[in-house]
Formats: structure tokens, C-alpha cells, sequence
């Protein structure tokens, strides 16, 4: 047995000489990276393994050692798999309550009625709450009917079932404002109706202009196999044949609400026809334009867009790696004790 060298982060109790290998490394990488090695969190004893690659059997020696290390020291194991789930559990009720935080005050802005707009209305605001209870726009595209439903007795104990799986409301949308039960029932009601009238949309048009009252209608909604979501024209019109929203559109949609600026829905007037065309009058000018000059703004603003529009999925991707990187550290773990 030998001591450990002295240094910051040094255990003080004696380490063999292959496990004082294995403690100078992580505490090197530690000081590199500007942490302290002890405590450490299971994030930190992931990145750890992910910056110095080998082979699981001495992945396993390094995450025994250093919980071996951090035991003598009275501190929780980084590597033990119920403080990893802890970890995994936590952040991911984190990201989702930041989610959830967002997104409810947007539920309760988004029209309900009016026509187009309350159809839109009614569909994008069970997007919301989907994505608010962490549901990703992958498996909200593909939904169909029968794969959510509502169980409870009353508006304060439902809870929604998403593929048979239970999920419980985030706090944030657990308030008086927002009834999920009501923005689900609100969407049924609007299925239910397609469904009574053949998917005819005129009469729902109408229904909508005189006040959007489609109560009753959630009774002749069917939970089949079709899309639970559907694409909607400009006009308001659905596919004849039930299209789904892709998880492209899911999240265009989801980040509209988000940044405060949802489209607006409404018809295009048409325009009326004159008898006869107005004469154009010629415009002088002592200014001449670039002949590119549209065409260079029309494509720096797709640019400025396409680029703004990834900033989401950047984070939602560098969170989802943080996940990655302790779910394979629990694989590491699965023989250690």
C-alpha cells in the first residue's frame, strides 16, 4: 500500500499503487477542467469516462476506485447506479419544468374560437401541453387517436396517458387557467364533428363563425388508428384523407408559440376584379438598384431564420447528450457493486 501524492484533492487515506494511477488521472482531468474531485457528480464522473476512452473493464476499475475514494471520504458515489437514475431523473424534471414554465403561459393565449383561427386554436394548444409534459415532436407526430387518453373523475385529478404510459402534469400546468381536460376534449370535439359530417369543413366554418360552441360533438369522436394530429390548409380545410403533422412541423409550430409570434389565421380577402386595369405610370429615378439586390436579402433572411430556428434543438440536443453520456456510465455500471 502506498500514500497518495499530496496535492489538492488528494484522498488522505493510502491508495495502492494502481488505484492512486487511477485517482492521479481524475484528479488531473478534474484540475483541467476546472472542478474540484470531490465531491463529484455523476455528470462530472461521465465526462470524465467520455474524454478518456478505454476499454470497459478498465472503465469499471476507474468508476470503482473513484467510488471507493469518495466513500472513505464520507461523500455520495458518483458511479453508483441510484445516484446516476437520481441524476438522469433530475435533470431530466428540470429540462421539463423549464419546458413546462415556457409554455403554459402560451396555452392559455392561444384562440379558441373564431374561424380559422380557433381550429388552429384548438390543435396547436394539445400540441403545447404535449410538449409541456415532455413528450417529444418525434412521438407527438406520431400519435394516433387511441394513443392518449384522460383518466380521472374530475378536472383536478386527471391525468393524461400518452401510448399507455401515465404522465404526470408539470406544476406549471396544474393551474386554474389551464384545464387539460378541456383543451383535450376541445380537440376531440372538433375530430367528432369531422367525423359526423364526413370531414366536410364548411359546416365546421360555420359552427365556428356563430361562436365555436361544438359541445356534444366529442361523443361521436372515435379513438381509432387515424392521426391524433392533423395538417390544416390556410383556408382551414383537412385532408380528405387524414394527413399527420410531421415532427418538423410539430416543433415550426411549437417555436412559434414560444417566441410570442404564432401566425395569425386568418382567410386571405380575395381580391376584387376591376373592369379595366389601371395604367401604370413610369417612375423616374436618378438611383439604380443592384439587380441582385432581392435576391441577396430574400436569402440573407432564410439564412437569419433557418439559423435562429436551430437554436432549440441545439440545446434540446446538448441536454439530451448530458442524458446520453450518464445512461452509458449506468451501462459501465451494470457489473460493478
Amino acid at each position: 500500500m502506498y500514500a497518495t501524492t499530496p496535492g489538492a484533492g488528494a484522498p488522505s487515506f493510502r491508495l495502492s499503487a494502481r488505484d492512486r494511477h487511477v485517482w492521479a488521472l481524475f484528479a488531473d482531468w478534474c484540475a483541467a477542467t476546472n472542478q474540484p474531485p470531490t465531491p463529484a457528480t455523476p455528470h462530472q464522473l461521465a465526462r470524465f469516462l467520455h474524454d478518456n476512452p478505454a476499454s470497459p473493464a478498465t472503465q469499471r476499475r476507474r468508476v470503482s476506485v473513484i467510488n471507493t475514494s469518495h466513500r472513505r471520504l464520507g461523500h455520495p458515489a458518483p458511479g453508483s447506479s441510484d445516484e446516476i437514475r437520481r441524476a438522469l431523473g433530475t435533470a431530466r424534471a428540470a429540462r421539463l419544468e423549464r419546458l413546462s414554465t415556457r409554455v403554459a403561459p402560451r396555452i392559455t393565449q392561444v384562440p379558441v374560437t373564431g374561424w380559422p383561427a380557433g381550429l388552429f386554436g384548438r390543435r396547436d394548444a394539445l400540441i403545447l401541453v404535449l410538449a409541456a409534459t415532455g413528450v417529444g415532436f418525434e412521438q407527438i407526430a406520431r400519435l394516433r387517436r387511441r394513443d392518449i387518453t384522460l383518466t380521472g373523475d374530475n378536472a383536478a385529478s386527471l391525468r393524461l396517458t400518452v401510448i399507455g404510459d401515465r404522465i404526470v402534469l408539470p406544476s406549471s400546468l396544474e393551474s386554474p387557467e389551464i384545464e387539460v381536460a378541456t383543451i383535450y376534449r376541445r380537440w376531440t370535439e372538433v375530430l367528432g364533428f369531422l367525423d359526423r359530417n364526413h370531414g366536410a369543413t364548411r359546416p365546421l366554418a360555420d359552427h365556428f363563425k356563430a361562436g365555436g360552441d361544438l359541445s356534444g360533438f366529442d361523443a361521436a369522436y372515435q379513438p381509432d388508428d387515424r392521426p391524433l394530429l392533423t395538417s390544416i390548409n390556410r383556408w382551414g380545410h383537412t385532408p380528405l384523407i387524414p394527413a399527420p403533422l410531421t415532427a418538423r412541423a410539430i416543433t415550426a409550430i411549437t417555436q412559434a408559440h414560444l417566441s410570442g409570434r404564432p401566425p395569425a389565421h386568418t382567410i386571405p380577402q380575395r381580391r376584387a376584379r376591376s373592369a379595366s386595369a389601371p395604367t401604370a405610370s413610369a417612375i423616374e429615378s436618378d438611383h439604380s438598384l443592384d439587380p441582385h439586390y432581392y435576391e441577396r436579402g430574400i436569402e440573407a433572411r432564410r439564412d437569419a431564420h433557418q439559423g435562429l430556428s436551430d437554436v432549440t434543438d441545439l440545446l434540446d440536443d446538448i441536454e439530451d447528450r448530458a442524458d446520453q453520456l450518464l445512461a452509458e456510465l449506468l451501462g459501465i455500471l451494470d457489473d460493478v457493486t
